[in-house]
């Protein structure tokens, strides 16, 4: 009886031998160091992402297996479980597409094996993960720049195919009398060409020259300034906040109508000069058309400007910004606090600068801050580092300074599916992050 017993369990397992259920309910062991010897598995990324407005997800693992001849099916196993079996050939490869839209986030497992083995043949591991948003960016504090600082800009492209920069234009460009039209023309060309060769955006950045607020229609103030205690007469460093609410709303339409007639694109993107914002200036931002604001300053990082004779730029940010530092992400400030993320919010969204600019951090500098906001692990929501530069001052040594931290932000790739870095346009970010519901 035990004899006819056994046979029939055999005579049902061997029946069942191709059977999902049966044999492939249970993950096999995982595999030694490298692949088995005689297969080879492509398709698989270690990164892949959660989607969102901007980004779609990644829905799914290619894989394909090539396999000793002979092999007559490969099972596939997800972080335990059964998944399903690869599809063969007439050329004898394996071929699966697997389903991820479901995955948590974090570390996954896949595993192979061949023909009901329990130990596989090959594992993948992967990270499912939400984006790492860097946000690099210029400041055009000056009307002119020298044709060196836009090669620079140039080569920082071509060393960095992915990079995407929003340009924080100044429209004083278009007002300064020391700026001939043609070369007003000539940068006009140059930004254009940049946004619709390499993506870029066209924002807009505001340090109150005199020039351009008489333009505007408004009064020019020559103090307070935040770098000259006697003030400062050409008002380039004036305090943005120094104007009322309907005087910047004259600026901004000002500037908005300054941009298209020279043949640039209504700009939704905005750093006031010095990050001199508060809820005033981002109000008349807003009635404006912009969409997003990146005056939230790392004030811990500009120590150059501490205890600088006359100069209050370093105080007045470490008391405005006193909450932001080196990991603050986007928020949508407070009618009366630009610091709260609280209703009633304001209808514009606040990116800090939380990087800061190549004029104040060293290229190691930026790699760590860039560490803080991704430690190699995946990330559980959208996450933002913003870093930037002044073209005016793009010096050889401001570049290697940016340089060197793109060259491992570019190590981290979304689309090399080495990590969940993806260069974005700051207007861009508005659509990861919505404004919360009244």
């Amino acid at each position: 009886m035990r004899l006819a017993s056994a046979l029939v369990i055999a005579g049902a397992l061997a029946g069942c031998a191709d059977s999902d259920f049966s044999e492939e309910s249970d993950a096999p062991l995982a595999p030694g160091k490298d692949d088995a010897p005689g297969y080879s598995v492509s398709g698989a990324k270690r990164w892949y992402l959660a989607g969102d407005a901007l980004t779609p997800a990644d829905s799914s693992v290619s894989l394909t297996v090539t396999a000793p001849a002979g092999t007559q099916r490969v099972s596939i196993y997800l972080d335990g479980r059964y998944v399903k079996r690869a599809t063969k050939s007439s050329s004898g490869t394996f071929t699966a597409t697997l389903d991820i839209a479901g995955a948590a986030i974090g570390e996954h497992q896949i595993l192979l094996a061949a023909d009901g083995a329990r130990v596989a043949f090959a594992e993948r591991r992967f990270q499912k993960s939400h984006p790492l948003y860097v946000q690099v960016s210029n400041d055009w504090d000056d009307p002119d720049h020298p044709d060196d600082k836009l090669e620079r800009q140039e080569r920082l492209h071509a060393r960095h195919p992915a990079l995407v920069v929003t340009h924080f234009v100044g429209p004083y460009t278009f007002t300064d009398p020391r700026v001939s039209p043609a070369r007003r023309k000539q940068l006009v060309d140059w930004v254009n060409r940049h946004a619709r060769d390499e993506g870029d955006e066209i924002g807009l950045h505001v340090h109150p020259w005199c020039n351009f607020v008489t333009a505007s229609g408004v009064t020019c103030r020559t103090s307070p300034s935040f770098a000259y205690a006697t003030g400062d007469s050409s008002g380039y460093t004036v305090r943005l906040d120094s104007y009322t609410k309907p005087e910047l709303e004259k600026l901004f339409v000002k500037a908005n109508e300054l941009f298209v007639a020279n043949g640039l694109p209504r700009p939704t993107s905005f750093r006031a000069g010095g990050w001199t914002a508060d809820t005033h200036v981002l109000a008349a931002l807003a009635t404006a058309g912009h969409l997003v604001d990146t005056s939230g300053c790392n004030w811990s990082r500009m120590e150059e400007w501490r205890g600088h004779a006359g100069a209050s730029l370093y105080d007045w940010n470490r008391m405005q910004w006193s909450s932001i530092d080196d990991t603050s992400q986007p928020y949508y400030p407070a009618e009366d606090d630009i610091q709260a993320d609280r209703a009633p919010h304001l209808p514009i969204l606040e990116v800090p600068d939380n990087g800061q600019l190549a004029d104040y951090v060293t290229g190691a500098e930026m790699i760590a801050m860039f560490r803080a906001n991704f430690s190699g692990a995946a990330l559980a929501r959208p996450t933002v580092y913003a870093i930037g530069y002044h073209p005016v001052s793009f010096s050889e040594e401001f570049f290697t300074r940016l340089d060197t931290a793109l060259t491992e932000i570019d190590k981290h790739l979304a689309k090399d599916g080495a990590g969940p870095v993806i260069y974005a346009r700051t207007s861009d970010l508005a659509r990861v992050f919505p404004r919360p519901a009244p």
